[in-house]
């Protein structure tokens, strides 16, 4: 095992974890106010958040390029602000983002509607506001599945190939990722790298898919306990 096995894996977990915590702190205000909403609006929100987890990579990195590349305005903003978004490290995090927030606004609004609404209704009552019950009620009580949500996005940002090399490419050390990395080499015609790679890919995955099952069990077990 080389270097160079090791350097897309590298780039596949800072890209996956820099997606994870945007993620969080994006989409735990938006499962906060779903969680807490029952009106048709809320759903609609939801499924255009969801929509993602359904639509074809080739669908949803074709979306991201329109709105993200040198012929869009904010594209060509960005680039006049000499950060272009497309092709870069930046294009891989923000696909990887798009791809997996779907998975964490989903786990954390469920762990959030878990809590009974006549505990939030109390905490209202006497007299916290919107951002008191948040962080005095809502995220003690729901830290385990917004945590499961959290590993469960950087999963799929850690998996993600297609709308990756729609958006950022594979440019060696700078977008190439372990499932791009994988795919070349099968191009290329290097069996071996490819085995070494996938071999690497399947132990990260499956250490991460026990932390998923830790959690969600903790979580099972805080909800039993309520």
């Amino acid at each position: 095992m080389s270097w160079a096995d090791l350097s897309p894996l590298f780039l596949s977990l800072r890209v996956a974890f820099t997606a994870a915590v945007l993620g969080l702190v994006v989409g735990l205000p938006l499962a906060w106010q779903l969680g807490k909403s029952r009106g048709l609006w809320a759903e609609v929100v939801d499924s255009l958040l969801t929509l993602p987890m359904v639509l074809p990579p080739t669908a949803l990195g074709y979306y991201l390029l329109l709105g993200l590349g040198r012929n869009s305005w904010l594209g060509r903003l960005f680039e006049h602000l000499g950060i272009p978004l497309v092709f870069t490290a930046r294009g891989a995090v923000i696909a990887a983002l798009v791809v997996s927030i779907p998975f964490f606004i989903k786990t954390a609004r469920a762990a959030i509607e878990a809590i009974p609404r006549n505990v939030l209704d109390a905490a209202r009552v006497l007299g916290r506001t919107e951002p008191g019950v948040f962080l005095l009620v809502v995220m003690p009580n729901a830290w385990r599945g917004i945590m499961a949500g959290f590993v469960l996005m950087f999963a799929r940002a850690l998996g993600d190939f297609g709308v990756t090399l729609m958006v950022a490419g594979g440019i060696p050390g700078d977008t190439m990722t372990m499932p791009i990395a994988i795919y070349n080499s099968l191009l290329a015609g290097e069996q071996a790298t490819a085995n070494r790679l996938v071999g690497i890919m399947t132990v990260t995955a499956f250490v991460v898919l026990i932390a998923i099952n830790v959690l969600n069990r903790r979580v099972a077990r805080g909800r039993n306990n309520a």
